[in-house]
């Protein structure tokens, strides 16, 4: 069994190491990515100052940061519910991310490419 304090947080039977660490790197990658969101709203950010049209850099910048914001709060909740049912021997849960992730990267891309092709 799991030692802890609070045994209503995490019960079952301690997962093998390696994919308590694969879990956490797996959070950490989720991270990153929030990161590199932030990073593009940055950079397109400096680009809308000096292009005449801007509002389409603009709403690019707002659909990153947002997206960026609900991968930062939701990897979290991931890394969790995968954590316990590991320790609890199911099956691992389904979630959000990846589609939301996969949606906004297309969206961008389909926006900067229309945008500079203009």
């Amino acid at each position: 069994m799991y030692r802890n304090i609070n045994k209503d947080k995490w019960s079952g039977e301690d997962p093998d190491y390696r994919f308590s660490l694969a879990n956490e790197r797996t959070f950490l990658a989720w991270v990153r990515t929030a990161i590199a969101l932030l990073a593009t709203v940055v950079v397109l950010d400096q680009v809308a100052l000096h292009t005449a049209d801007s509002r389409v850099l603009r709403i690019l910048c707002l659909l990153c940061a947002t997206t960026a914001c609900l991968v930062a709060g939701a990897c979290y909740f991931r890394w969790r519910k995968n954590e316990l049912a590991m320790r609890l021997a199911q099956s691992l849960p389904n979630d959000f991310l990846q589609p939301l992730l996969s949606i906004s990267i297309f969206a961008i891309a389909v926006t900067l490419t229309l945008f500079v092709a203009r």
